[in-house]
């Protein structure tokens, strides 16, 4: 390797750290650089918010420094700034920055009034997560009783984001027993604070001590731990970091390992300050001996969207009608996909570039028709993927910077040289999408779109899978409004003989309607079409392009809501359908389904997840069927069922993203990823997400020894569903990762069952022990484990450390169920004291039928409270004594008097007896 590309895979690498998401941060001798705050388009014009964005991160800069023992420091940040509001000398076009990859969303909230700083978190322990999510309001300071201080409480949310920690604090268990004790959930377990409740009756409320339910052992609802004002501890952030003292993470030293809080049950117990300790992060940083700069800021807003089609016409384009079909997906792309008001243009290349198209702007179908024409139509030639690129380059420059403007850059051939223009890629601040067609495509194509932060995908040869099609349809603006978006229905393609018919239907949905295109496209001959809408009315009007083999109607107006139903008949040869469509209003989200893969490479035996977001707004979509067809690049489909459970690769049970592992790798190369969801009488949308990571709502504070109480939130009541029957389909494109180290067929089992992650644990009467928990499969979460290995310990560091040690049930009689059903198992500990007070932890083991072992599931524990027997009801004088003369005895008569009475009164009954 030359000293050039050497020094270019050097600059590969350094480009693609944290590429597992499209964040553009990068960690520079101590410092976040690239770091992405967005505004929403929604959030009401206001320069001030801008400021305290400002304020936000300069506050929290050395709050974090501090915390992390003189490591990290926030450098650089850049504000995405609205299209919608007002251009100012000092905001400038964005480069790579888009609301796609924006680090950090502030949107108005969702419901109103919910102004909770949160992170999507859709990984596992130590994963990065998604976006932070703040509110104007929050982000203005207009929280600071809710939620504490703003930089604080960022530096909270950074920790998720960055190092996949989870909260310390569980607002539906908040309190738990710890050897007979009531222990408030928090950490460190020295904080110090109250345990109080706030009544309120008839429009007046008191404060008093909370008092135990005699059977639980734990505290009444509504109780509520309120910390001193006053602490020594320092620890820990992820639990509150509002509290003045507290400037530190958990360590093992100070960590509280009992407490039942996501950090315990995602991390193994392990404190955060561990978890962080393990990042990448960590390990390529030494602490600073000086103080940090304080942050910079760059202000961008969002222009017009600018694109440039790359298209390979080398004579490789013949093989596989791959010409014919790139015309087929181009045509989408520019009469649907790209919107209003975009400026686009063309090259194509094969040993040369040639300029199909200077940049022309969208304003009208007859726009988009002129550009239709200028697509490819004849392939010769080799493959220059950089002289292709280059002429992209002089295209957009003639008109605007390369800074912030797109190239969707299609290629099915090998190029050696691609390397050589890496450097002009960085440099030119252009986002490169990239389309690979074909088994033989470059191996380093997929460079450009991760250095650059564009979208990646593959297409096969395979006609039916409809992927050339479908990767041009998901190309639609990282910055533009949602309403303003192409949202694909429905994709299908199936081979057809003997005059068989392709028979289906397409839900159209009240969200969408808007500009909807029908395209059929097939490989021989025009097949008849025919396509009703839900009224049953027959609608005519296709445009039918021979050359193409291609027909396509566009619905006038809004379609009609409801199911339109087609059928499509032809003999032997390939058809396929794509419908898409676009908000019916800009002021009611529509339902989208966004995808993707946890990496863009899958090493072998280790398993990939399939991730499916689906949301109308900021509300999650609920039991919807969600279906991904991941193909190989030999062809071969293979069909996964994705799953909201909670269970498996499901960080969150009803959170609308459903996930699934993929272990069923055949071969090496590329893989596409496909993702359908249908909606049905059975899907559901909830008013908000469930309980999300992220900053403590604070319940209440103590003022001059006196408790101030905060309004309460609203509970959010899971059965409490927005909407009861949510009917829509859609298809979501996932992009495409490559596959390594898979061997050659039969390819061994290495994969054992997924870790267990939802175990819980309830004593009854008798202390006979109930376990729930989702069954893993052979392999992850797919087929049925051999057995379970259940084990249980008095002290939970024996359990995670020694669990091979640890007293084992008997599990004879439990016989696993098939992956992802409830598993339920009662059994009474034996061979271990179990009296009153104690606690017992409770873990699970699965094992496949090679013998390959689950990791630990996370531990449940149960704690034996025994309530008080009520004492015996002592009897009153009426059933001690004979009855007797009423005495009313006043406290003024002298007690001589009393006894003389008492003495007369024994002496008549004497006289009775006798």
């Amino acid at each position: 390797m030359g000293p050039f590309k050497s020094s270019v895979f050097i600059l590969i690498l350094h480009l693609l750290e944290g590429a597992l998401s499209n964040s553009l941060i990068q960690l520079n001798n101590n410092g976040y650089e690239g770091i992405v705050i967005a505004i929403d388009p929604n959030v009401p014009e206001d320069e001030t918010l801008i400021q305290h964005i400002k304020d936000m991160v300069t506050q929290a800069s050395p709050y974090l420094f501090e915390a992390t023992g003189k490591r990290f420091y926030f450098k650089n940040v850049v504000i995405l700034i609205p299209e919608t509001w007002k251009t100012k000398p000092d905001y400038v076009r964005p480069k790579l920055e888009t609301y796609k990859n924006a680090d950090v969303l502030v949107a108005e909230p969702t419901p109103p009034q919910s102004d909770k700083p949160y992170t999507e978190q859709m990984g596992k322990c130590g994963e990065k997560g998604e976006r932070i999510h703040l509110t104007p309001n929050f982000v203005s300071g207009k929280k600071l009783r809710e939620h504490g201080p703003q930089g604080r409480a960022f530096v909270h949310e950074w920790a998720h984001l960055r190092w996949g920690v989870f909260d310390e604090y569980n607002n539906d268990e908040k309190f738990y027993l710890s050897n007979g004790k009531i222990q408030a959930v928090r950490c460190s377990a020295g904080i110090a604070g109250t345990n109080v409740v706030n009544k309120c009756q008839g429009g007046s409320c008191y404060t008093k001590k909370c008092t135990f339910n005699k059977v639980t052992g734990l505290y009444e609802k509504g109780c509520e731990f309120i910390p001193q004002t006053h602490q020594t501890e320092k620890a820990s952030i992820m639990f509150a970091q509002y509290i003045d003292s507290i400037v530190e993470f958990c360590t093992e030293q100070n960590h509280n390992k009992e407490a039942p809080n996501m950090q315990n049950q995602k991390c193994n117990l392990r404190s955060t300050w561990e978890v962080i300790r393990d990042s990448e992060d960590f390990k390529k940083t030494t602490p600073m001996t000086t103080q940090p700069p304080k942050p910079t800021f760059s202000l961008l807003q969002i222009g017009q969207r600018i694109v440039c089609l790359v298209l390979d016409k080398s004579g490789s384009m013949v093989t596989g009608d791959r010409l014919n079909r790139l015309n087929q997906a181009g045509q989408l792309f520019l009469l649907q996909t790209v919107e209003l008001g975009s400026w686009v243009g063309m090259v194509t290349f094969d040993s040369a570039a040639y300029v199909q198209s200077e940049l022309v702007q969208i304003n009208s179908g007859s726009d988009r028709d002129t550009l239709t024409k200028r697509l490819p139509t004849a392939a010769a030639g080799g493959t220059s993927i950089c002289t292709g690129l280059r002429s992209a380059f002089t295209v957009i420059r003639k008109k605007y910077p390369t800074d912030g403007s797109e190239i969707v850059l299609l290629t099915d051939g090998e190029d050696n040289t691609i390397g050589w223009c890496f450097n002009e890629v960085q440099q030119s601040g252009a986002i490169i999408h990239t389309v690979a067609l074909g088994p033989s495509a470059a191996q380093e194509l997929e460079q450009l779109s991760k250095m650059t932060g564009g979208f990646q995908t593959y297409a096969s040869d395979q006609a039916q899978n409809n992927g050339l099609i479908d990767a041009f349809g998901a190309l639609s603006s990282g910055n533009g409004a949602v309403s303003q978006r192409s949202i694909q229905l429905e994709s299908k393609g199936l081979t057809l003989q003997n005059s068989q018919w392709m028979n289906g239907t397409v839900i159209m949905d009240s969200t969408v309607g808007k500009e909807t295109l029908f395209l059929i496209t097939w490989t021989t001959q025009p097949p008849q079409i025919l396509l009703w809408d839900p009224s049953g009315k027959k609608q005519d009007g296709f445009v039918v392009d021979k050359n193409t083999k291609m027909a396509y109607i566009q619905i006038p107006g809004v379609a009609k809501v409801g199911t339109w139903k087609y059928s499509l008949q032809a003999s032997s040869q390939t058809l396929t359908l794509t419908v898409t469509s676009r908000a019916s209003s800009a002021t009611l989200p529509p339902i989208t389904v966004t995808s993707k893969m946890n990496k863009d490479t899958g090493k072998f035996p280790s398993p990939m997840i399939v991730y499916a977001k689906i949301r109308q707004g900021a509300s999650p979509i609920l039991r919807a069927r969600v279906t991904a067809l991941i193909e190989s690049v030999n062809g071969k489909t293979i069909t996964l069922e994705l799953l909201d459970n909670g269970a498996g690769a499901d960080a969150t049970k009803d959170d609308g993203v459903y996930s699934r592992y993929f272990t069923t790798y055949d071969t090496n190369g590329r893989y596409s990823v496909k993702v359908w969801a249908l909606g049905g009488v059975n899907a559901a949308r909830r008013k908000t997400i469930p309980q999300q990571n992220g900053a403590m709502f604070i319940p209440g504070w103590i003022e001059n020894d006196e408790i101030k109480w905060n309004p309460s939130r609203p509970e959010i009541n899971k059965d409490d569903l927005q909407d009861k029957q949510v009917c829509f389909s859609r298809t979501s494109l996932g992009g495409s990762f490559v596959a390594s180290d898979v061997p050659k067929a039969p390819i061994p089992d290495l994969f054992p069952p997924c870790q267990i992650t939802d175990l819980k644990a309830e004593i009854h009467e008798g202390r006979l022990i109930n376990l729930t928990w989702t069954a893993p499969g052979d392999d992850y979460d797919q087929g049925t484990a051999y057995k379970y290995i259940i084990r249980i310990s008095t002290s939970i560091l024996d359990l995670r450390d020694k669990f091979n040690e640890s007293l084992q049930v008997n599990t004879t009689a439990l016989i696993p169920k098939e992956a992802n059903s409830e598993e339920v198992f009662f059994f009474k500990p034996e061979n271990i004291t179990f009296e009153n007070g104690t606690d017992l932890f409770i873990a699970i083991q699965a094992v496949d039928k090679v013998d390959l072992k689950s990791e630990i599931s996370n531990i449940a524990r149960v704690s034996l409270f025994i309530p008080p027997q009520t004492p015996p009801e002592t009897p009153s004088p009426d059933e001690m004594s004979p009855p007797c003369p009423d005495i009313h005895i006043n406290s003024t008569i002298p007690g001589i008097h009393i006894l003389k009475i008492m003495w007369k009164w024994l002496g008549e009954l004497q006289l009775t007896i006798a």
